[in-house]
């Protein structure tokens, strides 16, 4: 749950368009560190295109973004990845031919002491143990660290892929997790372990963002539920205040969005 009264992340009147298309109409949204945020919606909603909003990959063309209570400006998703947020898309962004320590420790590998380092050499033993030790920490298992990531199924691809992004922002006090439909192609046990995966994140302080159209992932793993609707969010309810029926009909439409959003509609 949120231990901090200032959001992790927080968004004030976001708009975007494209061209004459409004995609995102004056909407506010925000996630607190320890949280879990699932944000819903029918295909077209918005909900993708806020994401790429909050990870710097589309500029908004109207609204702030406050990091911790800080107002900051995305002009790419490197930006908002020195800023702590950190995006797993569906596609995973994985090495294939590489091992799993290898995508764990990617970009900041640990090289040799001594020549061996000055020339850039790996130290690969250094990789393994750092990558056993992250995983264990998360409370996850997976295949070895030295199995090639083309060897594993989807599931354990997901675990790597969200394991390597949460060391990147768990050590940050505002550390914000982005995950684009994270169970999209997994299978019952493999969602059931990705979800638990999200739980512990978010128990380590991590405040995590998910897309999703899983609605039994979300009233498992989620804290609160937003819904958008035609660019807007109708809804932003915690989890243990609603029920399947009640998002099912903001997603369609056919429930009114809640009274305190109507302002914005």
């Amino acid at each position: 749950m949120a231990t901090s009264n200032t959001p992790a992340l927080q968004l004030r009147g976001i708009e975007k368009h494209y061209g004459f298309v409004k995609a995102l109409a004056g909407v506010d949204f925000e996630v607190h560190s320890g949280e879990v945020v699932a944000l819903v919606g029918d295909n077209g909603a918005g909900k993708s295109t806020l994401l790429k909003v909050m990870s710097g990959a589309h500029p908004a063309t109207h609204g702030t973004i406050l990091i911790g209570g800080v107002e900051v400006t995305f002009a790419n998703p490197r930006e908002a990845a020195d800023a702590g947020v950190q995006m797993v898309y569906q596609d995973l962004a994985l090495v294939e031919g590489a091992d799993i320590a290898s995508n764990l420790t990617l970009g900041r590998e640990p090289v040799r002491r001594g020549p061996l380092g000055w020339l850039g050499m790996l130290d690969k033993k250094a990789m393994r143990r750092e990558a056993e030790r992250e995983i264990r920490a998360l409370g996850v298992s997976t295949a070895p660290v030295t199995r090639p990531v083309e060897m594993l199924s989807g599931g354990q691809r997901q675990v790597v892929a969200l394991a390597r992004s949460a060391v990147r922002v768990g050590d940050r006090e505002n550390g914000v997790l982005l995950l684009d439909e994270p169970t999209a192609a997994l299978g019952y046990a493999q969602t059931q372990q990705v979800g638990n995966l999200i739980r512990n994140m978010a128990e380590r302080g991590i405040a995590v963002v998910v897309v999703t159209h899983n609605l039994p992932l979300c009233f498992e793993v989620a804290d609160r539920i937003n819904v958008m609707n035609r660019g807007r969010k109708v809804a932003d309810v915690a989890r243990t205040e609603t029920d399947n029926d009640a998002v099912v009909g903001w997603i369609t439409g056919a429930r009114p969005p809640q009274e305190h959003l109507l302002a914005g509609t």
